[in-house]
């Protein structure tokens, strides 16, 4: 069943029943085009969802798209608005500023939304956001656990709206051509492949409990997330080091390169998941691991492995991040949208360097605004015509629950065996404890 008949089915259906948490949908942009409406009901409107960070990326990616209108920015801190305004205004932009952006889900006339707010609030806000009948553009990772992920596909399916997760380089025209000649034979059979993160961030010391600074709403940072009290030391990114709220540097920078491994070989779910490492650098409140290796086994054909420094950015192979692809007649090396394929003898048998128009200053972001947008147009263009997107959630959850695998692996400090088929833990009921976590009451999202 085609893309467009599976929407023209969800919407037949939501009509005569409507949509959960009393939430209508609108007429979305894509359908109002296939009936022929003309240009200016053809405009895509979306809601910005966090904008302290990637979020100031997404409005300048989403600028660049014809037809695309910005209609809201939401954020829980007046200061990160601020800045997404800002961010606006010199684009020329004028979208409306909200703290709630469940107030922006209120809005039949927007058809999609993007995330790029803290990893416990991706999957309930992208339910949320489906259930009101809005596609979700969402960063990576799409979970905070394995099970958000399931629950994501779930609501995928009972909603009919399209998901795409944030992990670009599925969408970088080099590295598309890379999968297809690794695949296609360029360095023999890939059997094994190798990535890297590597960074030099500072120590973020011992927080003690605070006031919550007028400018933030807590209670809505906090969502789904059992209560904790304020610290000095988590908000505005440092969550990203703490269990409770984030995923460690594995999920937060290593979804890139490892997505991009596990692309290229062709591989699904694991049957053998390891991971060594700890917080080494500095003795402060960080949680998750700056030193970590992961390793994957997928049968006995394949496997990958993901090393993540934080906290020591001397380069690996002579870059910050990359991968190499390990094959029987030869070796590729994939460094952002760059690729490059050595014969045994290490000749250089095929080369493609991204090479930016004009001055390249659009380095805003780790991966650059301009490859960026590419990510984002697949997402429009797959809501207004219904071609296909380069990283539905069926394959970015297959990543992101790998690498969560990962860190369950460090925590219980064991091998964890696993059912290629869908990734859940064999034989260890402790370890598939974490699997998923526990919500505040009132807040656990559901498919």
């Amino acid at each position: 069943m085609s893309n467009l008949t599976n929407r023209r089915e969800f919407l037949r259906k939501s009509t005569a029943a409507g949509l959960s948490l009393g939430l209508a949908a609108s007429t979305p942009s894509w359908l109002r085009a296939a009936q022929g409406a003309s240009a200016p009901s053809n405009r895509l409107r979306v809601a910005v969802m966090g904008t302290n960070n990637r979020g100031l990326d997404h409005i300048e990616a989403i600028s660049g798209i014809e037809g695309v209108e910005i209609a809201y920015l939401c954020d829980v801190d007046e200061r990160a608005l601020a800045k997404g305004v800002k961010q606006a205004a010199t684009l020329g932009l004028e979208p409306k500023a909200l703290r709630d952006f469940r107030r922006a889900l209120d809005d039949k006339s927007v058809d999609a939304i993007t995330i790029a707010a803290p990893d416990h609030w991706h999957t309930p806000m992208a339910i949320l956001a489906l259930a009101a009948g809005k596609h979700v553009y969402v960063e990576k990772p799409c979970s905070q656990n394995p099970h958000e992920g399931e629950l994501l596909l779930k609501a995928i399916e009972r909603y009919g709206r399209l998901v795409q997760m944030g992990n670009q380089r599925r969408s970088f025209p080099n590295m598309q051509a890379a999968v297809r000649e690794i695949q296609g034979g360029v360095i023999g059979k890939a059997y094994f492949a190798k990535c890297w993160y590597d960074n030099n961030r500072g120590s973020i010391g011992h927080g003690a409990e605070a006031a919550v600074p007028p400018e933030l709403d807590y209670e809505l940072w906090q969502g789904p997330a059992p209560r904790r009290p304020y610290r000095s030391n988590v908000i505005p990114y440092n969550w990203h080091w703490f269990w409770h709220w984030g995923t460690g540097e594995a999920l937060n920078n290593g979804t890139h390169e490892f997505d991009v491994c596990r692309w290229v070989l062709g591989v699904d779910f694991a049957t053998k998941v390891t991971s060594s490492g700890g917080r080494y650098a500095f003795s402060d409140d960080w949680e998750t691991p700056d030193t970590q290796v992961i390793g994957w086994e997928f049968g006995a054909e394949k496997a990958i492995t993901w090393e993540g420094r934080s906290c020591n950015g001397f380069p690996t192979e002579g870059l910050s991040r990359g991968a190499y692809i390990y094959g029987t007649e030869g070796t590729a090396l994939l460094e952002n949208d760059n690729y490059t394929a050595f014969d045994r003898k290490k000749k250089v048998v095929r080369s493609l360097q991204d090479k930016p128009e004009g001055n390249g200053t659009d380095l805003r972001s780790a991966s650059g605004i301009r490859l960026d947008r590419l990510h984002v147009k697949n997402f429009v263009d797959a809501i207004r015509t219904g071609s296909a997107l380069n990283s539905p959630i069926s394959e970015g959850h297959k990543s992101v629950t790998l690498l969560h695998l990962g860190n369950i692996a460090q925590r219980v400090g064991r091998v964890l065996n696993c059912n290629p088929s869908d990734g859940h833990i064999l034989g260890d009921d402790a370890a598939m404890g974490l699997w998923q976590r526990q919500y505040e009451p009132g807040w656990a999202p559901a498919a």
